[in-house]
C-alpha cells in the first residue's frame, strides 16, 4: 500500500464535544498544542499526530466509562501521572508497570475518550522500572 498522506495525518480522531473551550483547555494542559482554532473546530497536535475537536450542541454527555482510549507515548510517564493528578483527571487505570512492556496509566478525557500515557520499560530509568 502506498502512503497517500503523511503518517500523522492518516488516521485522525475527531471528537464531538459539548464545550470546545473546556475540552481544548484539558488537552492543552496535558501538552497538546492548538495548531488551528476556528471557534467551533480545533486542530490539536501531539508531536506529528493530530486530534480534532468539533463543538456540537447536540453532542451527548460522555459516558462515565470511556468507549476506548488513545495511547500517547511519552519519555517520562511518571511526569504525566503527576500532571494528570494535579489537574484532577479521573483515573481509569492507575500507573503501573505492565506485563506487555509498558509503564502506563489511563485517565478519562472530558468527552468520552480515555487517554493512556505510556513509556516503554526499556526507556525508563532503572529505579522507576524496579519500583513499579
Amino acid at each position: 500500500m502506498v502512503d497517500c498522506v503523511h503518517a500523522g495525518e492518516q488516521l485522525v480522531v475527531v471528537l464531538y464535544v459539548r464545550n470546545i473551550k473546556e475540552s481544548s483547555d484539558f488537552y492543552e494542559g496535558l501538552g497538546f498544542e492548538i495548531t488551528r482554532d476556528e471557534g467551533t473546530f480545533m486542530e490539536l497536535r501531539w508531536e506529528k499526530t493530530l486530534l480534532f475537536l468539533e463543538e456540537r450542541g447536540d453532542a451527548p454527555p460522555p459516558d462515565s466509562n470511556p468507549v476506548g482510549n488513545m495511547r500517547i507515548m511519552v519519555p517520562n510517564v511518571d511526569h504525566y501521572w503527576a500532571l494528570s493528578k494535579s489537574i484532577g483527571a479521573v483515573v481509569i487505570r492507575p500507573i503501573e508497570t505492565r506485563y506487555y512492556g509498558l509503564r502506563d496509566f489511563t485517565i478519562a478525557g472530558p468527552d468520552g475518550l480515555g487517554l493512556r500515557f505510556a513509556t516503554r520499560l526499556q526507556d525508563l530509568p532503572s529505579e522507576v522500572e524496579e519500583n513499579g
